[in-house]
């Protein structure tokens, strides 16, 4: 008596990679516009998919936030990476900066995990363990060359990045861009000598733009309300 063959499993495995990518598609979609608030639900409604199968690829949301902000971290590592190799030491330097603060201002779930460090201690510590290196290294090339205040340490840049985190935050619903102004001023700031002062990126916010903003502002929190809890 002879059976049947058996249904191959490479197809069902090639469908549950290819949900797995859809929902990590989705959720790094929703945490970088809502921040890590987003429910399962709201993920699985995203990605086309039944609530049940992003739990059979991600027991929790904590597993699914490490595994965006693992491949998020591999992005910085690679930039600061070719930060270092650039020609300019300054250049590197600034470079990092501003991208790092650009992906800051597009994602709020990124933001949230690698600036707070609210959610999960131990994933944002091993962050910062793995980039702490490279950015001394930035610093230090732009003060060897000469470019970057002597005075300055590594550990006052994360001190940066939160603070243009937090204006790109502020303002994201008023200036989305306005970031770049501050990170002008900031950079001038930065040098050790320069013939004039650098031109702005991006004009000021009006009268009306800055208190939109200022009334949105509330300690400890987003624009427009309290930080809520998750």
């Amino acid at each position: 008596m002879t059976t049947s063959p058996t249904t191959p499993e490479r197809p069902l495995r090639r469908d549950a990679e290819r949900n797995r990518l859809r929902i990590l598609a989705a959720a790094r979609e929703a945490f970088a516009e809502e921040g890590l608030c987003v429910t399962l639900d709201e993920i699985a409604r995203r990605a086309g998919v039944g609530v049940g199968t992003v739990y059979r690829r991600f027991p929790d949301k904590e597993g699914l936030i490490d595994a965006l902000f693992e491949h998020r971290m591999q992005e910085f590592v690679a930039l600061a990476e070719e930060c270092l190799v650039a020609e300019d030491p300054w250049d590197g330097l600034i470079c990092f900066l501003e991208q790092a603060t650009e992906q800051h201002a597009c994602d709020r779930g990124f933001k949230e995990v690698a600036l707070s460090g609210a959610h999960g201690l131990e994933r944002t510590a091993r962050a910062r363990e793995m980039m702490f290196p490279l950015v001394m290294g930035l610093v230090e090339r732009a003060q060897a060359d000469g470019s970057l205040r002597p005075d300055l340490v590594p550990t006052d840049m994360p001190l940066l990045q939160i603070m243009l985190g937090s204006l790109s935050e502020c303002t994201r619903d008023v200036e989305p861009e306005v970031w770049r102004r501050f990170l002008g001023i900031i950079t001038d700031g930065l040098r050790t000598r320069r013939d004039e002062p650098t031109p702005l990126r991006c004009d000021g916010l009006t009268a009306e733009q800055t208190q939109t903003t200022m009334r949105g502002w509330r300690p400890g929190g987003r624009a427009g309300g309290a930080q809520p809890r998750c």
